[in-house]
């Protein structure tokens, strides 16, 4: 399974959730396959998908899922300590880690290597770290959704990609959908 296969697994479950997506291409699959008002997407930024989600989190009690990649969070592993020192029971980090930095080419990220953002998430402190083959996804979200306890979710996938349209919507109408989605 590659990226894309995993988010059509988890349609069904994260329809109505609040959700934050990496940029690149996993925005513009999420756009492309379920494009929902309480979906934020980034189109820019690298790397900050999972501080956004937290502290969207920290502030409102709905529940919030970040949707990473490894690339990303490999872009700001300072994440991983603040979500370990700021648990709220309403986050969700979930990292599809295909061990590639698939927006820009599939070239190999560390997590794709020696590095295990599994085990990396743990020594920075986070409690509840499940890490999970790709077709296994699902029901980790499942349980994740029904706990109330942070947690992060590293979904192991394939690499590649497939072919996605430009998101059209400019950054000020993402934003105030998603805002006017939170407030609701």
């Amino acid at each position: 399974m590659i990226r894309s296969d995993v988010l059509k697994t988890l349609i069904p479950i994260i329809s109505d959730e609040l959700v934050v997506c990496n940029i690149g291409l996993p925005s513009q699959e999420m756009h492309l396959l379920d494009d929902q008002p309480t979906n934020f997407y980034m189109l820019g930024t690298m790397g900050l998908a999972s501080s956004i989600g937290l502290g969207l989190a920290m502030a409102q009690s709905k529940k919030v899922i970040a949707i990473d990649g490894d690339g990303s969070v490999l872009m700001n592993l300072g994440s991983l300590p603040t979500i370990a020192n700021n648990q709220v029971p309403n986050f969700i980090l979930l990292i599809i880690d295909n061990g590639s930095y698939g927006s820009t080419g599939d070239q190999p990220t560390y997590a794709g290597m020696k590095t295990s953002l599994t085990e990396v998430a743990k020594a920075c402190g986070c409690d509840n770290v499940v890490e999970c083959a790709a077709e296994d996804t699902a029901d980790a979200m499942r349980a994740a959704l029904a706990a109330d306890q942070t947690t992060i979710i590293v979904s192991k996938c394939e690499s590649g990609n497939i072919k996605v349209p430009v998101i059209e919507m400019d950054p000020v109408t993402i934003r105030d959908r998603f805002m006017g989605a939170v407030a609701s």
